[in-house]
């Protein structure tokens, strides 16, 4: 079993267009504060990442925000945070977030979310991070993606046991013991 510390979470500065995205990420920062965890995030206080600190803080959790500059120059970063880092710009606070956490969850969200998953997904793959990553399937947000990665595998540009490498549940309890659980994919990324 891994020993967890600390979460990044990536997930959308919007709320979605289900409430069950709201519940998802307030349902995620309760397990992670109750499962002793620390939560890194993108330090603002907007959408789903506001709701997910929130949920961390109710529930007696430590909270790493690392937001960038100009957001943080707007006004969005969140007041209450256990630690606030203000990185210089978007590249920097998603290297510092990986230094940091010693997993990684996305929620839905949009672009950034999709960017800083595959981005870690990819860092896997390669052997530079031995890092587990999850994705909390709220409302079957991310089912289609799965498929995606199926017609990956079955067109010949993935190896199938890397679809493996990624946990997925849609409750949050369950995601975090799987990614205590989870074990590297050894299988090289060359088919």
């Amino acid at each position: 079993m891994r020993t967890i510390k600390s979460v990044a979470v990536y997930c959308g500065s919007n709320f979605g267009s289900s409430p069950a995205f709201a519940e998802g990420a307030r349902a995620l920062g309760a397990a992670l504060a109750t499962s002793g965890m620390t939560l890194v995030y993108g330090g603002t206080k907007n959408g789903l990442m506001g709701v997910l600190c929130d949920a961390a803080l109710a529930c007696g959790g430590a909270v790493h925000g690392v937001v960038t500059n100009s957001l943080h120059q707007l006004g969005h970063s969140h007041p209450g945070l256990t630690t606030h880092e203000v990185a210089t710009s978007l590249r920097s606070r998603k290297e510092r977030m990986v230094e940091i956490a010693d997993a990684f969850i996305a929620l839905p969200g949009g672009i950034g979310t999709m960017d800083e998953l595959m981005d870690i997904w990819s860092m896997n793959q390669m052997s530079e991070l031995d890092k587990p990553i999850g994705l909390l399937n709220s409302e079957g947000f991310y089912t289609p993606f799965l498929s995606f990665i199926d017609h990956m595998v079955d067109a010949g540009f993935l190896p199938g046991a890397h679809r493996a490498s990624l946990c997925v549940d849609s409750v949050a309890e369950l995601l975090i013991h799987k990614l205590r659980n989870h074990l590297r994919v050894s299988v090289p990324k060359a088919l």
